[in-house]
């Protein structure tokens, strides 16, 4: 790949952060795990307890980027149709019209997404698995880019509901923000950027850009020793006897694609092991399934699971 193409869209992709940190000012490899996923064609689920900023770094994720985008509150009595839109009788015609749901967004914000019902949440399935929705046996694309950004709270806490592994398996990444550092946490209370800033980020970058620098994370190399860590982790995790589901092919797929899109922020045409490292955690733990899980309950289980098979396979040198 061309070195002066990776540095115009490495410059574009400093510029779409900085619009980000602008207004969320909290955790900045948050930021860069959103991009990276944006990148990697991929959905993200942001999860933390309530009030450490996980709508506002989604809303001023999806108001950055000049495309279109809808924001779902998630609610027990949310329809599947609220989501993906619905057939109308046309009195005069005598026909159906088809009115569009906020799916056919390029950034779709799932606001609390494990406060709604299992049966809504499916409708996001074939959304976020194929890009398209089916209504009435007819099916339709969705917008190119699409990614939905999906926050949710602890599934302990009080109204919530406990996301399938099929849903889970769909989003490309899990993150937790933390609570922010002093400096942070005083210049958000000085600024409250919720109230003032995110009201007025412009969208910075357009979809053009957004597709090309997804086109360009295909092109960046991935070497065949890291393509055969990858399996080792994978193969690894399988045989871990705490788990009872390790990470699949669609896992080890994801992971790549991360460690690609990885390398493309950082300004580099090739990968190198710590851009599978750094990502292991985000991108595999959401898929594992822990032999204890239904017993304690522990939903960190599966992450200190994967950090003990990280540390027993050999990264390449």
């Amino acid at each position: 790949m061309e070195a002066a193409l990776i540095q115009k869209l490495q410059q574009k992709l400093q510029e779409l952060r900085q619009n980000i940190a602008s207004v969320y000012m909290g955790n900045a490899l948050a930021i860069d795990r959103v991009i990276i996923t944006l990148l990697s064609r991929g959905h993200i689920l942001i999860e933390d307890v309530p009030g450490v900023g996980k709508t506002v770094l989604a809303s001023a994720v999806a108001k950055s980027i000049k495309g279109s985008f809808a924001r779902i509150q998630c609610t027990p009595d949310l329809l599947p149709s609220d989501i993906t839109g619905v057939n109308i009788l046309d009195r005069t015609s005598a026909d159906f019209t088809f009115r569009q749901g906020p799916i056919f967004n390029n950034i779709v914000v799932a606001d609390e997404i494990n406060r709604t019902t299992p049966r809504t949440q499916s409708a996001l399935l074939e959304a976020m698995g194929e890009n398209s929705v089916t209504i009435d046996g007819e099916t339709r694309a969705l917008p190119s880019p699409f990614m939905v950004i999906a926050t949710q709270n602890p599934y302990e806490f009080e109204g919530t509901y406990v996301l399938p592994e099929n849903q889970l398996d769909r989003f490309l990444m899990r993150i937790h923000l933390g609570y922010p550092s002093a400096d942070d946490e005083s210049r958000v209370i000085k600024q409250q950027p919720a109230r003032t800033s995110l009201q007025e980020l412009q969208p910075l970058m357009p979809i053009q850009d957004i597709e090309e620098a997804q086109r360009s994370v295909d092109k960046i190399k991935l070497a065949d020793s890291l393509v055969n860590y990858i399996i080792a982790l994978s193969t690894a995790s399988r045989q871990a006897e705490d788990l009872q589901v390790g990470i699949s092919t669609r896992g080890g797929l994801a992971l790549a694609q991360v460690a690609k899109a990885t390398a493309l922020l950082h300004d580099r045409d090739y990968c190198v092991p710590e851009d599978i490292i750094s990502n292991v955690l985000s991108v595999c733990a959401h898929r594992l399934v822990s032999r204890t899980y239904m017993h304690d309950g522990d939903t960190n289980a599966t992450s200190r699971i994967m950090q003990q098979v990280l540390e027993t396979v050999p990264s390449p040198a």
